[in-house]
């Protein structure tokens, strides 16, 4: 049976940090549906309301786009390995990126890793938790390093490039703000 919270507890804070991987769902009125894997240690827990994770360039930026038009976001970590549990953390997303005020701030809070983009920032309405019951389970048995080794072959001009070409409009024409 699911369980609402308005914030996240010590408890559910323990199981996020003690995840590997999380999703990320975002839409607008219109369109297609985005929904992402994420991993490679770039989630942070900032206060029991407010949490964010470091956006890595890549093919897409989905997210990107539907939080400049309607700024809704849910992010979900599903237990792989222990007791069963799915989080739901629901609410409204921002954008911090690297040439923005306060990127100084809150990019300490992430590990320093090629291809940073952006910070999405998650302002929590709700939190949900469910059974998982139906979730196999997993054994975790390490990161991959090809996006990180993809963004070091590219460097920093690379880059830019990359997501002035590929990542500038979203797979529905809106734009995602990645002028760069």
């Amino acid at each position: 049976m699911a369980k609402f919270y308005p914030a996240l507890t010590e408890d559910l804070m323990d199981f996020i940090r003690a995840q590997h991987l999380f999703f990320t769902a975002s839409a607008t009125a219109e369109g297609r549906i985005n929904l992402s894997p994420k991993g490679l240690q770039t989630f942070s827990i900032l206060s029991p309301t407010r949490v964010a994770y470091l956006d890595l360039t890549g093919s897409g930026a989905e997210t990107a786009a539907h939080l400049l038009s309607d700024g809704r976001l849910t992010l979900m970590f599903c237990s792989l390995e222990d007791a069963p549990l799915i989080l739901r953390l629901y609410g409204q997303g921002t954008l911090l990126r690297p040439t923005d005020e306060g990127w100084e701030v809150l990019y300490p809070n992430f590990p320093p890793i090629p291809g940073a983009r952006q910070i999405v920032i998650l302002e929590i309405t709700s939190v949900q938790t469910s059974c998982g019951f139906g979730v196999p389970r997993y054994r975790y048995c390490g990161e991959r390093d090809e996006l990180v080794t993809w963004a070091q072959k590219k460097g920093a001009l690379g880059l830019r490039q990359y997501r002035a070409e590929k990542n500038r409009f979203s797979i529905d024409d809106l734009p995602t703000g990645l002028e760069e």
